[in-house]
């Protein structure tokens, strides 16, 4: 079966995001719960031994009532820092001379809303998976403080995030549900809980009342921890706690039996206003308790102490009389219980105890090794004596000493043993991850394969399937593979996703599988068939100046840059920085070439590839993807290229000197670039131009500059356009503008108070229009060029312009401060085409690398890093009044990666505009999956190897999120380059 290289790079391509996504889901799995989650189980009694009396029952709550007022995104130091000195004195006045106990709650990561409401409620660590989870929640089935609640009867009423209403549907007796998505948002979404509060405290029929609270969050997202909103809405938030504390006191009437309010966030906020990854301002969050329970005495200092976030789950199930949620991992904070008698004290430690030691033994099989069980076996010893010596002599001194002894005992045990459930929450799918990473290795190898006949000058190459899959070689594996299936599925101790697929989608993985092996194994046959290999060897012995004439520095640069690349993925620090690792190569590459243009220019030397006579005989696997030298005389060649290499000194003065300036313009760029935005780890905290920029006191010089970016964007990109897109395209820049005026971004010329009219969504719709109007006379270009007339200029017009419909709707997206990212990076496209590309005749191969780095560097460049942190949620929401997934998802993605995706657009616009052969595009679609899959594949071997590694979960992890994002997306441009290839051969 014969195949173009371009339709079989985006097979394999889809064949790795099938593999990726199989991978991810056995290296993600959904926790590991407690067996008996719907059992009713009598309480653990307390320890006796011999003694007339055993505690069986639960012990009493020690609050009546409980209000949780959870502030989306409250961070700790806004409460405890300088920040809740100045905008939260009641909050202040309780944390340090009032009746509260005050805490730091570390949140482990991924610090998202929907796996932090989960933490806190079942004591469990959600999975990693959960942050692609958290866009639509479903119905927490796990055992948790909520269900436990209502089961007790207790009457609960909620009024916030939608997402308690879809973990809990079916638990409230009264809610109202706000959308958390539309950040775009900060005011109505919490005068919508608010616009309760003075009626549900007046009434008693009510247990419990959950506010969720998410204008800061959303204030964050928009701008940052430092905007002067976030004051103002701790200022908001601080009263509503004064109203309801106030509320609770009024209404106490037994003193035994208190009321609790609750003061807490469910994550952090990063410096740059997002949260999701692991950083000190994203997983510390304030928890502050207040209740006349916790009096405290003149003098009494009470400094915040560090606990676990999970810790809240079996506190509250303590507080209010319930079983301790059976996954909980979490332990009880004690300070709530110290001024309990010693009985009641170790009576709740001990239910605590039991209940992790129960969860340890249904997930570890060695749990009596475990040193928090042989601790808790040694304190529960000890607790039996102290009850019968309690009995017999209730207020002997001897009695409270050996008292505080088992406790101390105990409270060992509780850290012991949740360190050994906080490592062993969840389990890996090893199966499923075995499946995919075969899956991406068959098709990466099969790409290797390919490589001699996929760069030839036909650019096409026979794909072995049918032999194979009819030989008996493929029914052996077949029957293998299905057997293996069987004996996992029947023998593994824990669940396996794959298993839990019906048999028919199963055995079409397995078939795949099979299938690829033989063709890989028929493919490598052929390589070595027929002497091949010995006729490549002896002619690199009879023409050794020829072989090594292949390797320019561009090629050795393009080779160990991309090996350096994937090496660098191994390391923790490599990956939170790996801005600097783009950074670096392109800027060598900058050098690289200056040092080609100048050697031709000034000293004459010949440095174009030389064309290899044996048409495709002479690859030598990825050195020859990586260099993409010429496979035959028409093959690479661009047509707008000189046709000796003495013309560069034919240019006329100005464009002599512009190709001469040319890559320290570019090198000037980039430079400029990164003083724009700080990411990574290391210098995110560094003050930049972005924030300086984004500032209150800097809105006009903002202004300017957005108006200035957005004149720039419509001169470089309408020059290929047609008039009506030329006047679509001068419209939709004018109506970003208003836009970003209308949301308070940037200020009008003639309106210095800067009211919001509409909040920009008529302005953003308008834009989507000409966005979508661009594209549409684009795809009718195209498809004008294909059907009615081979008409070159039509197809290549129709594809710049709906490149522009791209940049327009890239423009809508990015932030102001962020426009200049664009401005430039359409720039360096421009005189890299103009003065680069052209001139020094780079072949296809090396065009598609630089594309591929720069898209890769522009990534950074706009902010982005490994952290899910820098996702600009905001972008989902351009134009939206409420919230709709699919476009929400869509918009946030294609912001995330605007950079690789324009630069993927514009390798197509270029290759098709200037290849005077029709396989260009094949042959950059083969080398931009190549290229895409060696550090994808690497990756996930290197996760597979370093799941125990201390920072799986906050650095790899995000990493290997961003790497199947960014396979997905490749596989979208393979399939836009296949498309495009059979157009123009069609035409």
């Amino acid at each position: 079966m014969r195949l173009g290289s371009g339709t079989f790079a985006a097979g394999c391509v889809v064949i790795e995001v099938l593999g990726v996504a199989l991978f991810l889901r056995g290296f993600f799995p959904a926790p590991v719960f407690s067996g008996a989650e719907r059992q009713a189980e009598s309480p653990a009694p307390e320890p006796s031994a011999g003694a007339s009396s055993n505690w069986t029952e639960l012990p009493p709550p020690l609050f009546s009532k409980v209000v949780i007022l959870l502030i989306d995104a409250l961070r700790d130091d806004f409460v405890f820092g300088s920040k809740g000195v100045k905008f939260m004195p009641y909050t202040t006045y309780l944390v340090e001379k009032g009746s509260s106990l005050s805490f730091v709650a570390e949140a482990k990561p991924p610090t998202v809303t929907m796996p932090r409401i989960k933490a806190l409620l079942t004591g469990s660590l959600p999975g990693f998976i959960d942050v692609v989870r958290n866009l639509n929640s479903p119905t927490l089935m796990e055992d948790n403080v909520i269900t436990r609640a209502k089961a007790a009867g207790k009457r609960i009423i909620f009024y916030g995030d939608e997402t308690w209403v879809k973990l809990f549907p079916k638990h409230f007796v009264e809610y109202d549900g706000t959308t958390s998505f539309f950040v775009s948002d900060y005011t109505e979404v919490d005068n919508n809980v608010t616009r309760h509060l003075d009626k549900v405290l007046k009434r008693q029929d009510w247990d419990m009342l959950i506010l969720h609270y998410l204008g800061l969050d959303h204030i964050g997202h928009i701008s940052g921890p430092s905007s002067p909103l976030v004051g103002h809405k701790l200022s908001e938030m601080d009263s509503i706690l004064m109203k309801i504390h106030t509320a609770l006191l009024a209404e106490e009437r037994d003193p035994l039996l208190p009321s609790l309010l609750v003061l807490c966030g469910d994550h952090g906020m990063s410096e740059a206003g997002g949260h999701g990854a692991s950083s000190m301002e994203e997983v510390n969050t304030a928890l502050v308790l207040v209740s006349s329970a916790f009096e405290r005495k003149p003098g009494d200092v009470r400094h915040p102490t560090r606990v676990q976030q999970t810790d809240l789950a079996a506190t509250l199930s303590i507080g209010l009389g319930l079983p301790i949620p059976k996954s909980n991992t979490g332990g009880l904070m004690f300070p709530v219980v110290e001024g309990r008698p010693m009985r009641e004290q170790l009576r709740f430690l001990h239910l605590n105890t039991v209940q992790l030691s129960k969860l340890l033994q249904e997930n570890v099989p060695s749990y009596n090794k475990e040193p928090g069980f042989e601790q808790f076996k040694v304190s529960e010893r000890s607790h039996r004596n102290w009850i019968r010596l309690y009995l017999e002599e209730n207020n002997s001194e001897v009695v409270f000493n050996l008292g505080a002894k088992v406790r101390r005992q105990y409270l060992d045990a509780l850290r012991t043993l949740k360190l050994s459930l906080s490592r062993r929450a969840a389990q890996y799918d090893v199966y499923s991850m075995a499946v995919g990473t075969v899956l991406v290795l068959e098709a990466l190898v099969l790409l290797l394969l390919s490589v001699p006949q996929a760069l030839s000058s036909r650019a096409e190459l026979d794909v072995p399937l049918l032999s194979p899959v009819c030989s008996l070689l493929f029914y052996l594996l077949l029957l293998a593979l299905a057997a293996l299936h069987v004996v996992v599925c029947t023998a593994a101790d824990s669940s396996c996703y794959l298993c839990s697929l019906p048999w028919l989608a199963a055995g079409g993985v397995m078939t795949l599988i099979a299938a690829l092996l033989c063709a890989g194994m028929s493919a490598l046959t052929r390589v070595f068939a027929g002497g091949k290999c010995l006729s490549q060897v002896e002619l690199a012995f009879q023409n050794p100046p020829q072989s090594t004439s292949r390797w320019s520095e561009l090629d050795l640069l393009s080779f160990l840059g991309t090996v350096g690349h994937v090496l660098s993925l191994g390391a923790s620090s490599f990956i939170e920085e790996e801005h600097q690792t783009w950074y670096f190569l392109v800027n060598t590459l900058c050098l690289a070439l200056c040092h080609q243009i100048y050697r031709k220019c000034l000293l004459g030397d010949d440095c174009a590839p030389q064309h290899c006579p044996h048409t495709g005989e002479e690859f030598d696997g990825v050195a020859v993807a990586l260099q993409g030298k010429r496979a035959g005389p028409e093959g690479w060649e661009l047509s707008r290229a000189p046709a000796d290499p003495s013309s560069l000194e034919a240019l006329r003065g100005s464009e002599r000197w512009m190709v001469l300036a040319s890559p320290w313009l570019v090198l000037a760029c980039c430079r400029l670039l990164r003083s724009l935005n700080q990411t990574g780890v290391q210098w995110a905290h560094r003050p930049d131009l972005g924030h300086w920029l984004t500032s209150s006191d800097h809105k006009a010089e903002l202004s300017v500059l957005a108006a200035l970016s957005l004149t720039m964007i419509f001169v470089l990109v309408q020059k290929r356009c047609s008039l009506t897109s030329k006047v679509a395209m001068a419209f939709g820049l004018l109506g970003i503008y208003c836009y970003r005026a209308a949301i308070g971004n940037v200020l009008f010329p003639w309106q210095q108070d800067n009211k919001d009219i509409s909040k920009g969504i008529t302005e953003a719709r308008f834009v989507y229009v000409f966005v979508l109007g661009i594209l549409f006379t684009g795809a009718k270009d195209l498809l004008k060029s294909q059907i009615i007339a081979a008409d070159f200029t039509a197809r290549t017009v129709g594809l710049w312009e709906i490149h522009s419909g791209l940049v327009l709707l890239a423009t809508l997206l990015l932030r102001p401060h962020n426009l200049p990212v664009l401005v430039l990076s359409l720039a360096i496209q421009t005189i890299m085409a103009q003065f680069i590309w052209r001139p020094l005749r780079h072949d296809v191969a090396e065009v598609t690398v630089m594309h591929y780095w720069f898209g890769q560097a522009f990534f950074y460049f706009q902010g982005n890093s490994n952290s899910i942190a820098t996702v600009d949620i905001s972008a989902g929401f351009v134009g939206l009044d409420a919230y709709m997934e699919i476009p929400a998802m869509f918009l946030t993605a294609f912001a995330t990666y605007s950079g690789p995706v324009l630069w993927a657009s514009h390798l197509v616009n270029f290759l098709t505009s200037e290849a005077s052969s029709g396989s260009a595009l094949s042959h950059a679609c083969f080398c931009y999956a190549l290229i895409c899959s060696i550090p994808v594949s690497v990756y996930i071997i290197l996760v597979t190897s370093l799941r125990y590694h201390l920072f799986i979960w906050s650095v790899f992890s995000p990493k290997l999120l961003y790497e199947g994002m960014h396979l997905l997306i490749t596989a979208a441009v393979c399939i836009f380059f296949t498309a495009m290839d059979q157009t123009n051969t069609k035409s």
